[in-house]
């Protein structure tokens, strides 16, 4: 069986003879130096690195294994859970109805969904829990920037409300939709009946509001999220990998999520809302707009792209560039709670040069629950997409990988 160093680098040679912006060699060494290291100590099974610059595939490598057990090698075209990475796809399609008129930013949630228009938000007393009323209503801009105070219903003080309603810690880690033989609308009308941890515009909450725009989008367009997608973006962003769950004929791309061991050791992940997910089999029903996607490589690549080139790729414009503009500047003042960075539309943004390892000031990006990372560098015309399974995510590798790749291609 063909080691896996020789395949990085023959991949190198490919890329290279493909037309790939040239480099010297020894400075994509490092690269593949330290991917190879992640394998060999067993950090990650494998993974997939797609850099992007000025529009051109500048570096790829597949490396590792889709599948460990049953000895399937990990290959440039596999496909990842990305989990919280959908959440910018699922921005960009309310931008878009924002742009026809079809609803507005400052829209009360309640005007869509029912359950939204008196909220309750959880407050710890002297003597316990009390459920105070919502001082106003969520809108669509809270939603958007995580500050509508919706957690993923894991907090110890809402934890049992949650689990009893199929949804917290009775959906995985809390995120997780895939096995919901419910329409997420449906999920999130059972969620918008419970309480809520902060007061809307307060605090940001990292939680389901993406999954609640998700349901807003089918109220609005009059179609599923999944045919969305396929209809007013992934189709005409050729992104032909990109799925809620992947067609039967697709399955065997799917690669298999891992988990660390006591021993440090990484294993085959539990079938299942903590590892695998029914994401192949399952009533395929529940289109999370927070968590639900899987895709390849290239095709999240293809939609940063469009992103940095501000709505058009191709030919074919998806958005404004005053949109994208709008999405990919911190919206949220401080209260991201990070120095030097904030929070978009579904993306989070670098406000000082450093304050994400070597990333430049206007910088963007995200990470999804599976391990897989994208960063978007804007002044250096550059996408780094990271894509691995590994949950829980218990690695440096996409902080490390992205950041050396970085150091060595950036001017």
């Amino acid at each position: 069986m063909m080691n896996h160093r020789l395949v990085v680098a023959l991949l190198a040679i490919v890329l290279f003879q493909s037309g790939a912006p040239a480099r010297p060699q020894q400075d994509l060494a490092q690269v593949d130096t330290a991917l190879a290291r992640y394998i060999d100590e067993g950090k990650i099974a494998g993974a997939v690195v797609l850099v992007l610059r000025d529009g051109r595939l500048a570096f790829q490598r597949a490396v590792g294994w889709a599948d460990k057990d049953g000895g399937v090698r990990m290959g440039a075209d596999a496909i990842f859970r990305i989990a919280s990475e959908t959440k910018p796809i699922t921005s960009v399609a309310i931008m878009m109805l924002a742009e026809e008129k079809k609803l507005s930013l400052d829209d009360e949630v309640g005007k869509y969904l029912p359950a939204f228009e008196k909220t309750t938000v959880a407050v710890k007393t002297d003597t316990g829990l009390a459920l105070v009323e919502a001082e106003h209503e969520i809108t669509i801009r809270h939603l958007l920037t995580h500050t509508a105070g919706i957690s993923y219903g894991t907090d110890s003080q809402v934890a049992p409300l949650y689990k009893a309603q199929g949804l917290g810690t009775a959906a995985g880690f809390g995120w997780y939709l895939a096995d919901k033989s419910a329409t997420a609308c449906e999920t999130v009308d059972r969620l918008g009946r419970l309480p809520f941890v902060a007061q809307p515009g307060d605090a940001y909450v990292y939680g389901y509001s993406t999954d609640v725009l998700g349901c807003i989008v089918e109220k609005v367009s009059g179609m599923s999220l999944d045919e969305f997608f396929r209809q007013r973006i992934v189709n005409p962003l050729r992104m032909p990998d990109t799925h809620f769950f992947p067609p039967r004929d697709k399955a065997r791309r799917l690669a298999t999520v891992y988990s660390v061991g006591e021993d440090g050791k990484i294993r085959r992940a539990p079938d299942g809302a903590l590892g695998q997910g029914d994401y192949v089999e399952g009533p395929r029903k529940s289109f999370s707009g927070g968590a639900g996607l899987v895709t390849t490589a290239r095709d999240y690549g293809r939609f940063l792209q469009m992103l940095l080139n501000r709505g058009e790729l191709d030919g074919v414009r998806i958005l404004s560039k005053k949109s994208v503009d709008e999405m990919t500047k911190n919206q949220v003042d401080d209260l991201y709670g990070t120095e030097g960075l904030g929070f978009g539309f579904g993306v989070e943004t670098v406000e000082t040069e450093g304050a994400k390892g070597p990333f430049p000031e206007g910088t963007y990006g995200g990470r999804g629950a599976y391990g897989c990372r994208y960063v978007v560098v804007p002044e250096a015309k550059m996408i780094i997409v990271v894509m691995v399974q590994l949950l829980p995510y218990a690695t440096d590798f996409r902080d490390t990988i992205p950041e050396l790749i970085y150091s060595t291609l950036a001017p």
